[in-house]
């Protein structure tokens, strides 16, 4: 799968150091999740499966924040509770801080543990676990 235009627009936008991070992150994502469906959402890359939106990144003051809508429930300590709900990501300064290892595990798990961010709305606000 490419990499969506509007994404590959986002990264072009950016500094160099903040661009090798960004194309670190989308290569591995389309590599272990080319299923999922990436687009920008509310200004940011995120990744789809079935329209449930399981992960971004967003460039931050310092680096770059990776987030995954499940990580809460990766039980990794590496990964930092985000929000009310079970998000949880962690935040890069440079492209040698990312543990290729660590987000090729996180990517896999990505797929695998799913709360219904999709239906949340319709749900009033009740969060529940797909996968």
């Amino acid at each position: 799968m490419s990499v969506h235009a509007d994404i590959e627009a986002y990264i072009d936008g950016m500094a160099s150091d903040d661009r090798a991070m960004a194309e670190r992150l989308t290569a591995a994502i389309e590599e272990h999740l080319p299923e999922a469906e990436g687009r920008i959402w509310h200004a940011h890359p995120v990744w789809f499966l079935d329209g449930n939106p399981v992960l971004g990144y967003s460039k931050i003051k310092d680096g770059m924040r990776l987030l995954f809508w499940s990580g809460q429930s990766f039980g990794e300590s590496p990964l930092q509770p985000e929000g009310k709900f079970q998000a949880a990501g962690i935040r890069y300064d440079s492209v040698e801080a990312i543990d290729g290892q660590a987000l090729s595990r996180w990517l896999h798990m990505a797929r695998d543990i799913q709360w219904d961010y999709k239906n949340l709305v319709k749900r009033k606000g009740q969060l529940e676990r797909l996968k």
